[in-house]
């Protein structure tokens, strides 16, 4: 049995050359980064580079770079001290966003009595940027906008500099979960009006359990998380060293690759949409994710032609053949509920039809796109 791994949104594999050096930071650098001897400070100055080389990257400064457990930790630290600490009692996002900040922030409406508003989204899950600017102009209270960059389920990137500069013209802060799009596309935080991002090393081919939150110097921020004075006092507890040389490395590869990396993946996605709409008759792209140009070149979202007791089988049947895919996000698998995403911009009678999120690396060949498509369509004429 052929083996395809497409469910690169919810993980990548973990580049040879990362695990190597998380190898060796395990094997011979394994001081405490506090120690103040000479294992510690190796620990110590390999953790400042990692963070100054993430920096450059981003054209962000190295105080501005809190490393975490990964992209879920950050939104919650984000959006939580924004409420206790810089007196923010609206936060506007959208109803596709990630569980990390909608789960968070309703939890904030119940526990500090903010006012939690969503933007309208378009018939592609687009959020309109009128409506924000209405939101923004409702009233005085202190704001807080977070609107994901890349949905991690139908793929749409959203005008991240137009909402950055809503926020700005309107003295609102802005969060991005930037988690499908870092390490995936060049940043330049100084060129965009943003407060906070967040990002997960496992989602461009480096370790899990690790990642990091852009937070702009001066923020006011305060630590969520009490004990030691690791990460300039915003984050207590040891720092997994080798995590964090693992995101280093990963971060430099994807970078240092980008370009070509970028037009591999492209290729790829390319062709599978033009493989789908040859073979597979019917099935339909949801959101954005069949357009190359508006949506991310990592994965696309397909609803096919088929009932919902056939669909019922779908995802088992594929998993028996090889090929590793979902319904959407990974932190969903464990519920019964649909995708929150398609249920937001599809209509319910779309909703009975299977879809599914195919997710395209570096590592995957059209060969096994080929095959994934026979596999669709064998079981589409069943």
């Amino acid at each position: 049995m052929q083996k395809v791994y497409l469910d690169n949104a919810a993980t990548t594999q973990v580049r040879d050359k990362v695990i190597e050096r998380m190898q060796e930071a395990l094997a011979q650098f394994y001081g405490n980064p506090s120690s103040t001897h000479s294992y510690g400070r190796s620990a110590k100055t390999a953790v400042e580079k990692a963070r100054k080389t993430i920096a450059k990257t981003l054209n962000a400064q190295p105080s501005e770079i809190i490393f975490t457990s990964g992209g879920t930790e950050a939104d919650n630290m984000i959006l939580r001290c924004a409420v206790r600490d810089l007196g923010v009692k609206t936060i506007i996002t959208s109803k596709i966003e990630h569980h990390a900040v909608l789960h968070t922030a309703e939890e904030l409406e119940k526990e500090y009595g903010i006012a939690l508003h969503f933007v309208e989204l378009d018939e592609n899950g687009n959020p309109s940027l009128d409506y924000l600017e209405h939101l923004l102009k409702q009233d005085d209270s202190k704001k807080l906008v977070s609107l994901m960059h890349v949905n991690n389920e139908i793929g749409n990137i959203i005008d991240i500099r137009a909402i950055g500069d809503l926020c700005k013209e309107n003295a609102a802060l802005f969060h991005s979960d930037t988690v499908q799009s870092i390490g995936h596309y060049p940043w330049d935080v100084q060129t965009i009006s943003i407060d906070f991002m967040t990002a997960a090393a496992h989602k461009f081919h480096g370790p899990k359990g690790i990642g990091f939150a852009f937070v702009r110097k001066n923020s006011g921020l305060k630590p969520m998380i009490f004990g030691g004075s690791q990460e300039r006092g915003h984050r207590a507890g040891t720092e997994p060293f080798h995590n964090i040389v693992g995101l280093e490395e990963a971060f430099v590869k994807a970078y240092d690759n980008l370009e070509t990396e970028t037009q591999l993946v492209k290729d790829l996605k390319r062709y599978f949409i033009e493989k789908v709409q040859q073979e597979i008759p019917g099935a339909v792209f949801n959101g954005l994710s069949g357009d190359m140009e508006k949506s991310t070149y990592t994965l696309v979202n397909v609803r096919l032609p088929f009932d919902k007791q056939k669909g019922l089988m779908l995802l088992f049947h594929l998993d028996m053949k090889g090929i590793a895919c979902s319904k959407g996000s990974a932190c969903q698998s464990g519920s019964n509920l649909g995708s929150h995403v398609l249920t937001e911009i599809l209509p319910s009678e779309e909703l009975e039809k299977p879809s599914l999120r195919f997710s395209f690396s570096k590592y995957n060949t059209k060969e096994e796109l080929d095959y994934t498509i026979q596999v669709l369509k064998d079981f589409a004429e069943s």
